[in-house]
Order: C-alpha cells, then sequence, then structure tokens
C-alpha cells in the first residue's frame, strides 16, 4: 500500500503541484491548508509522514510540529519553507524535524528525501519502478538505482526534456530547438553524442531506455 503523507500548505496553487507530483510516485496525500485542520485531521487519521510548511495560518508549522511530536516520537517530519535564514532552520530540526527543505526546492529532492525517511521506518512507497531515473536539474544529478551521476548541463537538458514526456516520440527538430535554439546539422551531431552518452547512463536501469526513432526523433520508455 502506498505511504500517507499529511501534506500541510497554504499557497493554494504550490500545494496542488506537489500534491499532484507526490500522488504520481504513488503516495496517499492528505493536504491541509491550515495548521488547526492538519492537527485535527492528524488526530483522526493514520499517516506514515509529515509535510509542514512553517508559515501557516491559525496554527503554524512549529507550533504543530511540537503537537505532533507530543504524542508521536517516530513519524518523519519534514519543513518546507521560504524561511531561509539559519535560527528557523535550527529551530525546526530542534522540534524534531527529521529534515528542513528551503524553497525553491527540486521536486526529485523532496520525493527522494521522502523515501529515505520512509524506509528508515519501513514504509517505504511502492512506486511504478524502482529503477526510475529521478533527475535534480538544479544540481545536475541523475539519481538512479539509489546511485547518483553527476550530469554536464547539457545531458541534464536533454534529459529533463525526454523525463517530462515519457513514452512519447519526441522529434530531433523538437528536441534541438528546445536544447540548442536551433535544428542545423552540426547540432544534430551533437545530439547524437548526448544521446549515446545518456544511453550509457541508463544502462543500469535495463527497463528504461531511450529508443531511437529512424529519421524521425527518440523515446523515453519507462
Amino acid at each position: 500500500m502506498p505511504a500517507r503523507i499529511l501534506f500541510v500548505e497554504d499557497d493554494v496553487n504550490l500545494g496542488f503541484v506537489i500534491r499532484d507530483t507526490l500522488e504520481n510516485v504513488p503516495f496517499l496525500v492528505t493536504h491541509c491548508t491550515n495548521g488547526s485542520d492538519a492537527w485535527a485531521v492528524f488526530q483522526a487519521g493514520s499517516y506514515d509522514l509529515c509535510l509542514l510548511d512553517v508559515m501557516l495560518p491559525q496554527t503554524d508549522g512549529f507550533a504543530l510540529a511540537r503537537q505532533i511530536r507530543a504524542v508521536n516520537t517516530q513519524i518523519p517530519i519534514l519543513f518546507l519553507s521560504a524561511l531561509t535564514n539559519k535560527t528557523d532552520r535550527l529551530e525546526g530540526l530542534r522540534l524534531g524535524a527529521d529534515d528542513y527543505l528551503t524553497k525553491p526546492f527540486s521536486i526529485e529532492e523532496l520525493i527522494l528525501k521522502i523515501n529515505v525517511f520512509l524506509r528508515r521506518t519501513g514504509n517505504h512507497a511502492d512506486r511504478p519502478s524502482s529503477a526510475a531515473p529521478l533527475l535534480d536539474r538544479q544540481n545536475l544529478t541523475l539519481h538512479l538505482n539509489g546511485q547518483s551521476q553527476i550530469l554536464t548541463h547539457r545531458e541534464a537538458d536533454v534529459m529533463a526534456y525526454l523525463l517530462e514526456r515519457p513514452n512519447t516520440l519526441v522529434r530531433r527538430d523538437e528536441l534541438l530547438r528546445a536544447v540548442w535554439g536551433d535544428d542545423d546539422y552540426f547540432m544534430g551531431r551533437s545530439l547524437d553524442v548526448f544521446i549515446s552518452r545518456l544511453r550509457k547512463r541508463l544502462a543500469q536501469a535495463p527497463d528504461i531506455r531511450i529508443e531511437n526513432v529512424h529519421g524521425v526523433g527518440f523515446l523515453l520508455r519507462r
């Protein structure tokens, strides 16, 4: 059964994006927009991990974490916050949080951290593929089968474009214009080099591959 996450975020748009992404992992996500409702939901339900914003209406994230820790010392708590100063981060950790991510953050990194803490508590999510790659584009890192590989900027750009369109034919000219800004002959040769490099990086995940559609483009199968 997918892990159950209590997610508390008052920004409706950001909350929708994060919830939608997490549900596609898949996790079972309960989203609250204020601390008071979240505390009531937590008491009434059963959760494997809490994902809390700090600046919340009614009851802030720090106060909510204190309430949760008073009745459950084991459940992982991750803070997501726009508060970036050291004092706030340390306060969150002193309250018993397992981690503190500052906005903006990489959604791939967030999912990785969630799974790390779920493994520690024996509640690792059932994912569509244990080999599914996660790209941390900001840090140019491809996470695959528990290992990390550092990519070049261009490799990361190509990989990101294909990952955003799994099992979909991506035309060569479309990919060239998106990444290189043009689709001339020499850029096309460069694209072939980067596709070859990425195939080698994906070699350890046989269920994920970049297929060539001759004369047309590429398919990332997963």
